[in-house]
């Protein structure tokens, strides 16, 4: 079976994003997953498995967008998830929350790529849209009366530095910081243990500091 294919954005379902747009990407996943057949999303259902990919395609893109930094590379490997959700059904457990599990899924993708040579970071302005809560954590100085381009200046500048981050610790930014994930949740997802994962995003957040400083944030 050839994994479903549309333009991120356009679908007949209501988009993932809808009028939760203010609700971590995890918590609006999770709402949506209570209504989804998990047993027959198990046993290959077609009708299941088109809902599991309506409610999780626009987060799934989403990811890859932000981890790839290439939207025409991101909807290529999207279809890529979605055969190997297909061809891997019968490993989901239908009592557990499926988010984690799609999300391993699509950070594995990543990797594949990222070790494969053929992947080349693209489009990085275009593709990571930071989040301001990130962009203030990282930033330095007080804000002056011009604070609002500012602002923009500082979110453009590490929304640059994340696709200049190495892959391994982007890839813990983008799901702690974009997705709303917890440590526990991130360890799932990239195969490390909780330690680890602190120890990574520490380091990640240090490594943005020192990208940004030296473009004077």
């Amino acid at each position: 079976m050839d994994a479903p294919s549309r333009t991120p954005g356009q679908t007949s379902a209501p988009s993932v994003y809808g009028s939760e747009a203010n609700d971590p990407p995890a918590d609006r996943a999770r709402d949506r997953a209570a209504g989804l057949d998990l047993e027959g999303v198990r046993r290959r259902d077609p009708r299941a498995l088109g809902d599991f990919f309506e409610a999780y395609f626009d987060r799934v893109f989403s990811l890859l967008k932000r981890l790839l930094g290439d939207p025409v590379a991101a909807q290529d490997a999207a279809q890529d998830v979605f055969l190997k959700v297909h061809r891997g059904a019968h490993q989901l457990d239908p009592t557990r929350d499926p988010g984690p599990w799609i999300m391993a899924i699509a950070t594995n993708v990543c990797r594949d790529l990222w070790r494969s040579g053929a992947y080349r970071m693209t489009s990085t302005a275009a593709s990571f849209e930071a989040t301001p809560g990130l962009a203030d954590s990282l930033a330095s100085g007080a804000r002056d009366p011009e604070g609002d381009a500012i602002a923009g200046e500082r979110m453009r500048l590490v929304q640059e530095a994340l696709g200049r981050l190495r892959e391994p610790l982007r890839e813990v930014v983008v799901l702690r910081e974009y997705e709303g994930l917890g440590y526990e949740q991130i360890a799932e997802i990239t195969g490390l243990n909780e330690a680890a994962v602190r120890k990574r995003y520490s380091r990640a957040l240090a490594e943005l500091g020192k990208i940004l400083e030296k473009a004077g944030l």
